[in-house]
């Protein structure tokens, strides 16, 4: 089986208030590049996916007056895609949905959303000391992870969780002062988030269950000053670094965390305009649980430069740089 995540950049903006796909000649949300374009683009880029499943980061808007999951489905038509149906979650208020788009005859899956003492709904709040001042500050998400109870046409039972952690840019904020204080508290409420996940995960791996985690964790190491300021990543956190009887388990994470002064693999590419370059970051990632691991699956990241079979492919290579700034990890495993 493929599973596979994928940040789509304001996968949103290509659909109508009716839930239409736009492929049209006016702009879409990311830069110089039209509806038409991302569009055509998208489609190439699922269609080489071919993937089992997909945890769409960033999928089509859910409200009163829009069906989301209706939009990704009659994406997933237009290009005749295997992961034809949809599963959302908690809807959230960012536009910026996390859905499933996967294939029903390889998967069953249902969203199973689960609480405890230690870990709250993740539509609820989550009590932590964020600033060490004897005070519990109260953590919302703003983009609920996505947990689905899946089986496999095999007959594996695993748990699925989708994840999108809040971005720490300081919005807001224009003096060099604010900017700090601002990222600082953004910081501290991503990694609240990332403990609230990780106390879930461990309750699944407690109770023998096989967990994936998938999404975008928006941080990875050495990305920016503030892990050093506050000593681990989300990634860390989240994969549970400390814990050795319960350490999910990335490649890329790996190999990014074991050897920071060498190239580290990269799943977004995004430019900055002040300094006239593109930056690369690793920010998506596949975690499992031991039994997933000990399969020996492939990783993989579709990088337009970086991956061999997609710069082979100029159609493909030239789709992935058009339809977003992230790229698709993906991982083929027999269960």
């Amino acid at each position: 089986m493929r599973f596979a995540t994928y940040n789509v950049e304001w996968f949103d903006a290509l659909f109508d208030e009716e839930a239409g796909l736009i492929a049209d000649h006016s702009w879409s949300a990311r830069h110089d590049v039209t509806k038409a374009q991302q569009t055509e683009a998208l489609g190439i880029v699922f269609s080489a996916l071919d993937a089992d499943a997909v945890m769409v980061i960033e999928a089509p808007d859910t409200h009163a007056r829009r069906d989301g999951v209706a939009a990704l489905e009659r994406f997933a038509a237009s290009f005749e895609l295997r992961a034809r149906k949809t599963m959302l979650g908690f809807q959230n208020q960012t536009q910026q949905e996390i859905m499933l788009l996967y294939d029903p005859d390889a998967l069953t899956v249902t969203h199973d959303p689960k609480e405890s003492r230690d870990a709250p709904r993740f539509d609820g709040e989550f009590g932590i000391d964020l600033d060490v001042d004897a005070h519990r500050d109260r953590v919302h998400f703003s983009k609920p992870p996505l947990e689905l109870a899946a089986t496999t046409a095999k007959g594996t039972e695993l748990r699925l969780i989708g994840a999108h952690l809040k971005s720490k840019a300081p919005h807001g904020a224009k003096t060099r002062d604010q900017v700090m204080r601002a990222s600082i508290a953004n910081r501290r409420k991503q990694l609240a988030q990332a403990i609230w996940l990780r106390v879930r995960i461990a309750e699944h791996l407690q109770a023998d269950e096989t967990v994936m985690v998938m999404g975008d964790l928006n941080d990875g190491p050495g990305l920016d000053e503030f892990e050093e300021l506050f000593g681990r990543s989300s990634v860390e956190i989240i994969r549970g670094d400390g814990d050795e009887a319960g350490r999910l388990y990335d490649p890329h994470a790996s190999r990014a965390l074991q050897k920071r002064l060498m190239a580290q693999p990269t799943t977004a590419r995004f430019f900055i305009r002040e300094e006239h370059r593109f930056l690369q970051a690793l920010l998506d990632y596949i975690f499992v649980s031991d039994e997933l691991k000990a399969k020996g699956g492939r990783w993989r990241i579709w990088h337009p430069f970086d991956d061999p079979g997609c710069w082979r492919a100029p159609e493909l290579r030239e789709a992935l740089l058009l339809a977003s700034d992230h790229f698709p990890v993906s991982l083929d495993i027999d269960i």
